[in-house]
Formats: structure tokens, C-alpha cells, sequence
């Protein structure tokens, strides 16, 4: 009996991944847990062990197909390897002539059998196929009914593609003729076309594109700024930072710093700390920091959670961990989800400035940049100080401006006076 391949339970508020590649073919032997096959989803690529041993058989969910939670990818059956595993082409020939001739008798009877009625010929009924759970819940809110859609996918199958187009142009259209492809950009001319290169998007890009130009379409986003002396932190770093890695098996940088000093700002300013969920506010009184991370894929966002419960060191080996796993592709999904504020480092890639877009539904985020020394009035004085811009962009709809400068004006006073961090002042 084959054992089937379904997709597994791919983690809070993901419903659906993309076929990376198989990393067995139809016939070879696979062992028991062995990685089968890659899954994308829009926060990590995971893969999909074998749940026995055998032979790889058919393989249902092909590369590039979208496929749901629990979806069939393939089966694997009972052997060694050295027995074809496809069905042969003569049977499969024979079955789906067989089916196309029944089909034909029986739309032929119903004919006859109007005609001699004196009434209308009776259409064969037809039954869709299962279309999965993207395409479902667009159904259920949207009202568009998928049998009423013209299909594209393979066997009959209504893509979330298929559907996206029926709502945007409407049910009558939709079932009429397939919706047009959009042309997304002018072509390029003949010598400039032989020096391109069009590469696919990972689903993991697909969805930054998409949920960072959500964020910018659904919140009233603001951004203000302020800068920040680093004279002391950079001070405390220098002097223990070699006694810190031979304790704590960790590098000492400044994420702890920041970490800590935002913390501090969230209970103070709790606003920045909420969502909005329609027309109520969700206050969190929980500090699950995320720390944005990237890599050779694109951005991930790992949660550091409960970072108040957290020494700057226990921070620092989290993040130690997550970087880790982020460039070896190991993230687990739970491990990037239930964010309530994110810190992103443009300083790390030479970033003097910028307005970081926020990670939705969170309410607000805040962006390091690079230390650079200019000369500060200190005391009456002009010194050189190691200073750094940070910013903070906001959901206006939810934090007043008052709030916003006062929380980075926290977080700035934290940062200058890092004994206040340590001592949880």
C-alpha cells in the first residue's frame, strides 16, 4: 500500500507554500525522514521529509506549484528502486480513452433521450476539482464561486490566480474568458533583451513585496527621527567585550543595547507596543522583539521573545542564535512570529538615514544607521562625537506624534547613558 505525501502544518497564519524542488525522482529509493522534497512559504523554506521508506512514486505537487496545508505531493511505495514507479503510458492511454468514450456515450444517450422527450438536451454535469484552501477562503470572502471561474491550473483546477482576476473584474466576466495577462513593463529593445536575465521570484520575495506594500497602502505611516551619542555605549563595549565573549560564548555588539533601551521606551510609551484589530486597539503587555535579519533569500525577522525577562547578554546569544540559523536557512516559522516591535540595522550595510516601512500589524519600528563621528557642541564646546541617526516610522492612526518622539527620545537616553539599561532604570 503507498504511503502518502501531504503537506505539513506550515505555522501560524500560513496557508499555502511553493513546490521548491524534488530532490528524488519518480523510482528512486528514499529512505525513512530523508529530505524529499522544498517547500517556500512567505517567511522560510522548510523541507518535507519521507514518512517511510521505499520508492518515490508519482509525484503529485510538481516544481512551482502552489499547494495548501495538507495537499497530496506524492506517495511512496513499497520496493528498492529498480521498479518504475510512474504508470505505464499504454494503461493510462487505455483508462482515459476508455473515460472519454463513456463520457461521450452517456452525453449522446441524454440527447437522445431529449430528443425523443421533446425537450432540451441535457449538458453533461461536470464536477471541479479541489482547488485548495487559497482558493476557498478567497470564495468565502469574496462571494465569486469558483465552478463560475475559468480555470487555468492543471486538471481543471482553479488557481488563486484564476480567482484574484474574477473578483477584480467581476463573476460574469471571470467565467466568460480567462483574464487577460497583465503587461507589466514595456519590452525592451533587441540588444538590450540579449543581455537580460528574467528570473523567477521566490515566494519568500513575493510576500516582502507584498506585505511591505500593504503596510505602506493600510497605515497612516510617519517617520521621525533623532540621533544618538554613542560615545558611552562604545566605551562599555571596548572595555568588557573581551571578558563578555570569554564568558558568555557571545560577541558583545550593540543589538543588546538596543534591544534593552527600546524595551524600557515600549513600557513607557505602551502604544507603540499595540496593534490595531478593526476598531479596537490590542495593548501588549508582552515584549516580543523582532530583529530584522538579511539574508541570501531577503529579510527575515526573527522574534527575540519576552526580551524584558532577558539580560543584554542572554539578547545577544538569541540573536547570536538567529543569525546563525538565518544563514544556514534554518529558521523555524514559529521562530518569526508574534512580533510587537522590530528593530532594523541599515547601519551593518553603510546606511546613513532612512524611513524603515513597518511589519505589519505591528504599529511601529525602528531603524539604526551608521556611527559616524561629527562635531557636537558638548558643554559649550565643539567635540567629535561617534553619532548615530535613528528613526522611527509609525501607524499615525494609532500613536500621536507626541508619543513617538517621546518613546525615541527614551530610547536615546537609554543609549547615552547605558548604566540606566543595566541597572533596568
Amino acid at each position: 500500500m503507498a504511503t502518502e505525501i501531504r503537506v505539513p502544518t506550515l505555522g501560524e497564519s500560513v496557508s499555502e507554500a511553493t513546490i521548491g524542488k524534488w530532490f528524488k525522482k519518480p523510482g528512486d529509493a528514499v529512505k525513512a525522514d530523508e529530505p524529499l522534497v522544498e517547500l517556500e512559504t512567505d517567511k522560510v523554506t522548510l523541507e518535507v521529509n519521507a514518512p517511510a521508506a521505499g520508492v518515490l512514486g508519482e509525484i503529485v505537487a510538481k516544481e512551482g506549484e502552489t499547494v495548501g496545508v495538507s495537499a497530496l505531493l506524492g506517495t511512496i511505495a513499497a520496493g528498492d528502486g529498480k521498479a518504475a514507479a510512474e504508470p505505464k503510458k499504454d494503461d493510462a492511454a487505455v483508462a482515459q480513452a476508455a473515460g472519454k468514450a463513456g463520457a461521450e456515450t452517456s452525453a449522446e444517450a441524454q440527447k437522445k433521450a431529449g430528443e425523443v422527450a421533446g425537450a432540451t438536451p441535457v449538458k453533461p454535469a461536470t464536477k471541479a476539482a479541489d482547488s485548495g484552501p487559497a482558493v476557498s477562503r478567497l470564495a468565502a470572502e469574496s462571494g465569486v464561486d469558483p465552478s463560475s471561474v475559468s480555470a487555468s491550473g492543471k486538471d481543471g483546477r482553479v488557481t488563486k490566480g484564476d480567482m484574484l482576476a474574477a473578483i477584480a473584474t467581476g463573476p460574469a466576466v471571470a467565467a466568460a474568458a480567462p483574464a487577460a495577462p497583465v503587461q507589466v513593463r514595456a519590452p525592451s529593445a533587441p540588444d538590450d533583451a540579449s543581455r537580460e536575465e528574467r528570473v523567477k521570484m521566490t515566494k519568500l520575495r513575493q510576500t516582502i513585496a507584498r506585505r511591505l506594500k500593504e503596510a505602506q497602502t493600510n497605515a497612516a505611516m510617519l517617520t521621525t527621527f533623532n540621533e544618538v551619542d554613542m560615545t558611552n555605549v562604545m566605551a562599555l563595549r571596548n572595555q568588557y567585550k573581551d571578558v563578555f565573549e570569554k564568558k558568555h560564548g557571545v560577541k558583545l555588539g550593540f543589538m543588546g543595547f538596543f534591544v534593552k533601551a527600546c524595551v524600557q521606551a515600549l513600557k513607557e510609551i505602551p502604544a507603540v507596543n499595540a496593534e490595531i484589530d478593526g476598531t479596537d486597539i490590542v495593548y501588549k503587555n508582552y515584549y516580543h522583539i523582532g530583529v530584522a535579519v538579511g539574508t541570501d533569500k531577503g529579510l527575515v525577522v526573527p522574534v527575540v521573545r519576552d526580551a524584558d525577562e532577558l539580560s543584554i547578554a542572554g539578547v545577544e546569544k538569541k540573536i547570536g542564535e538567529f543569525g546563525k540559523k538565518a544563514r544556514d536557512g534554518a529558521l523555524k516559522i514559529e521562530e518569526m512570529q508574534g512580533g510587537t516591535f522590530t528593530i532594523s540595522n541599515g547601519g551593518v550595510y553603510g546606511s546613513l538615514m532612512s524611513t524603515p516601512i513597518l511589519n505589519a500589524p505591528q504599529s511601529a519600528i525602528l531603524g539604526m544607521h551608521k556611527i559616524q563621528e561629527r562635531p557636537m557642541v558638548v558643554g559649550g564646546k565643539i567635540e567629535i562625537r561617534p553619532m548615530m541617526y535613528l528613526a522611527v516610522s509609525y501607524d499615525h492612526r494609532i500613536i500621536d506624534g507626541k508619543e513617538a518622539v517621546t518613546f525615541l527620545v527614551r530610547v536615546k537616553e537609554g543609549l547615552e547613558d547605558p548604566a540606566r539599561l543595566v541597572l533596568d532604570l
